[in-house]
């Protein structure tokens, strides 16, 4: 009797745990829903809102208040509570959420519950969650903040749970990827290049351990392929976002080159950042010999 009583108990524990896995699943697929329609421009309606808080289960409490805050006008993700790294199962969920949202979006997409279970069951590296999360957090910065104004921010990177040189590479890599997007169009698109219009952004940026931008350098951290442009494979972290990256520096640097009274500030910016450093010149696609020159001249 006692062994049919604890066969029943088990039972009972089991089909609640699947029951509650399917709770999960399924609000996983509502949000990649709620993420997909609104992480532009796009404010969620009352609605919305309340839908989300329907879904702030136990397991997707911090899933869905970081989701939130990415598809907020004016959000707070510049606060310590989101730029910290939450734990593993919750960055798995939003990964999860982001993969669902790109999914819905496909010509041909897939069953929403098989593209969870697969993920769930399959080893995604810890970098790659990384760098999801805070994509994510970029963007919603970039899409909902406006206009663009990071300048009263300062990320402090050693509150926010990363624990190596690679881990706050990339955290530095995806917030100066959103800050080179705020200038690329003035340097690229009217001719000649609006320098001041550009000039004025760059004074937007914010600070990165109480210095300027440019001053983190701790970027010669050990290499990793993941996918960064989709259906293009696997490539290298180190050439596609240091490419971006002194892609911004060399576009500072030539505002600068505008006018005698920046003089200073212009050598301040070669001597304190990378730009100094030949290593690092390998990764741009488009300014390589610029750098080599510029290397030479400052030896």
């Amino acid at each position: 009797m006692r062994q049919i009583f604890t066969l029943i108990i088990v039972g009972i524990a089991y089909f609640s745990s699947l029951s509650q896995d399917l709770d999960v699943n399924n609000n996983l697929i509502e949000l990649g829903k709620i993420y997909k329609n609104f992480m532009f421009r796009a404010n969620p309606t009352s609605e919305t809102e309340k839908k989300l808080e329907s879904l702030k289960s136990v397991d997707l409490r911090t899933t869905v208040e970081f989701l939130s805050q990415t598809i907020k006008q004016q959000n707070n993700l510049t606060d310590e509570k989101y730029l910290k790294l939450p734990d593993t199962i919750s960055l798995k969920y939003i990964f999860i959420v982001e993969m669902v949202s790109q999914n819905l979006i496909e010509e041909n997409p897939k069953d929403n519950k098989k593209l969870i279970a697969d993920t769930i069951n399959s080893k995604i590296s810890y970098l790659k969650l990384i760098d999801n999360y805070y994509t994510m957090l970029f963007n919603g910065i970039g899409n909902k903040n406006q206009p663009f104004d990071l300048s009263g921010v300062n990320f402090e990177l050693d509150k926010y749970n990363l624990s190596n040189d690679t881990e706050k590479g990339i955290f530095f890599l995806k917030a100066m990827n959103l800050c080179g997007t705020v200038i690329w169009g003035y340097m690229n698109i009217p001719n000649p290049p609006n320098y001041k219009a550009a000039l004025d952004m760059i004074n937007k940026y914010p600070k990165f351990n109480g210095l300027p931008y440019y001053q983190f350098t701790d970027l010669n951290f050990e290499d990793f392929n993941i996918e960064i442009l989709k259906n293009k494979g696997e490539m290298s972290y180190k050439e596609y976002y240091l490419d971006k990256y002194l892609s911004t520096l060399v576009y500072h640097l030539i505002c600068l080159d505008q006018k005698k009274k920046y003089k200073q500030q212009k050598m301040d910016l070669m001597l304190s950042s990378i730009l100094k450093e030949e290593l690092y010149y390998k990764y741009s696609k488009n300014f390589k010999q610029q750098l080599e020159a510029l290397f030479k001249s400052v030896k």
